[in-house]
Protein backbone atom coordinates (compact mmCIF):
# COMPACT_ATOMS: atom_id res chain seq x y z
CA UNK A 1 0.00 0.00 0.00
CA UNK A 2 2.79 2.42 0.89
CA UNK A 3 4.56 1.81 -2.43
CA UNK A 4 1.32 2.69 -4.28
CA UNK A 5 1.09 6.00 -2.40
CA UNK A 6 4.74 6.74 -3.14
CA UNK A 7 4.16 6.01 -6.81
CA UNK A 8 1.18 8.40 -6.90
CA UNK A 9 3.20 11.12 -5.13
CA UNK A 10 6.02 10.70 -7.64
CA UNK A 11 3.59 10.91 -10.57
CA UNK A 12 2.06 14.07 -9.12
CA UNK A 13 5.47 15.62 -8.55
CA UNK A 14 6.48 14.94 -12.15
CA UNK A 15 3.28 16.25 -13.76
CA UNK A 16 2.75 19.35 -11.60
CA UNK A 17 5.59 21.38 -13.21
CA UNK A 18 4.16 20.66 -16.68
CA UNK A 19 0.73 21.94 -15.70
CA UNK A 20 2.21 24.99 -13.98
CA UNK A 21 4.19 25.96 -17.10
CA UNK A 22 1.09 25.84 -19.31
CA UNK A 23 -0.46 29.02 -17.92
CA UNK A 24 -0.69 32.28 -19.85
CA UNK A 25 1.49 35.37 -19.58
CA UNK A 26 4.98 34.08 -20.22
CA UNK A 27 7.06 33.03 -23.23
CA UNK A 28 5.76 30.10 -25.24
CA UNK A 29 7.20 28.53 -28.35
CA UNK A 30 5.32 27.14 -31.33
CA UNK A 31 6.82 25.31 -34.28
CA UNK A 32 4.97 24.56 -37.49
CA UNK A 33 3.95 25.63 -40.97
CA UNK A 34 2.07 28.81 -41.88
CA UNK A 35 -1.44 27.75 -42.85
CA UNK A 36 -2.85 31.24 -43.50
CA UNK A 37 -1.94 34.92 -43.15
CA UNK A 38 -4.42 37.67 -42.31
CA UNK A 39 -2.75 41.03 -41.81
CA UNK A 40 -0.67 40.76 -38.64
CA UNK A 41 -1.85 37.29 -37.67
CA UNK A 42 -0.69 33.87 -38.78
CA UNK A 43 -2.37 30.51 -38.36
CA UNK A 44 0.39 27.99 -37.73
CA UNK A 45 -0.24 24.26 -38.04
CA UNK A 46 1.94 22.29 -35.62
CA UNK A 47 3.40 18.84 -36.37
CA UNK A 48 0.70 17.25 -34.21
CA UNK A 49 -2.06 18.84 -36.32
CA UNK A 50 -3.12 21.63 -33.96
CA UNK A 51 -3.58 25.20 -35.21
CA UNK A 52 -2.11 28.08 -33.19
CA UNK A 53 -2.75 31.78 -33.82
CA UNK A 54 0.46 33.81 -33.86
CA UNK A 55 0.11 37.59 -33.71
CA UNK A 56 2.78 39.98 -35.01
CA UNK A 57 3.40 43.48 -33.70
CA UNK A 58 5.89 46.28 -34.35
CA UNK A 59 8.43 44.66 -32.00
CA UNK A 60 8.37 41.19 -33.64
CA UNK A 61 11.82 40.29 -34.99
CA UNK A 62 11.69 37.97 -37.99
CA UNK A 63 14.81 36.21 -39.24
CA UNK A 64 15.79 33.50 -41.67
CA UNK A 65 19.24 32.34 -40.67
CA UNK A 66 21.16 35.59 -40.08
CA UNK A 67 18.99 37.62 -42.47
CA UNK A 68 16.32 39.93 -41.04
CA UNK A 69 12.96 39.73 -42.83
CA UNK A 70 9.89 41.92 -43.03
CA UNK A 71 6.50 40.45 -42.14
CA UNK A 72 5.51 40.87 -45.79
CA UNK A 73 8.13 38.23 -46.72
CA UNK A 74 6.22 35.51 -44.85
CA UNK A 75 4.11 33.22 -47.01
CA UNK A 76 1.80 30.25 -46.62
CA UNK A 77 3.85 27.06 -46.39
CA UNK A 78 6.85 28.64 -44.64
CA UNK A 79 8.14 26.61 -41.70
CA UNK A 80 8.80 28.65 -38.57
CA UNK A 81 9.43 28.78 -34.87
CA UNK A 82 7.65 31.62 -33.07
CA UNK A 83 8.29 32.57 -29.46
CA UNK A 84 6.41 35.07 -27.34
CA UNK A 85 3.82 35.70 -24.66
CA UNK A 86 0.62 33.69 -24.72
CA UNK A 87 -2.75 35.21 -23.91
CA UNK A 88 -6.25 34.11 -24.91
CA UNK A 89 -4.83 31.01 -26.66
CA UNK A 90 -2.75 33.22 -29.01
CA UNK A 91 0.96 33.90 -29.05
CA UNK A 92 2.18 37.46 -29.61
CA UNK A 93 5.52 36.72 -31.22
CA UNK A 94 8.63 38.48 -29.96
CA UNK A 95 10.71 36.43 -32.41
CA UNK A 96 9.99 34.36 -35.49
CA UNK A 97 12.67 32.20 -37.06
CA UNK A 98 11.81 31.09 -40.58
CA UNK A 99 13.24 27.80 -41.80
CA UNK A 100 15.72 27.79 -44.66
CA UNK A 101 14.31 27.18 -48.10
CA UNK A 102 15.16 23.67 -49.20
CA UNK A 103 17.28 23.61 -52.32
CA UNK A 104 16.17 21.00 -54.83
CA UNK A 105 18.54 18.12 -55.41
CA UNK A 106 20.22 18.18 -58.82
CA UNK A 107 18.63 15.90 -61.38
CA UNK A 108 20.63 12.88 -62.42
Amino acid sequence: MKSWIRLMMLALALTAPTVARAHEGHAHKVMGTIESIDGKSLKVKTPDGKTVMVMLDAKTKITQGTTALQASALKVGDRLVAEGAEANKMITAATIKVGAVATPAPKK
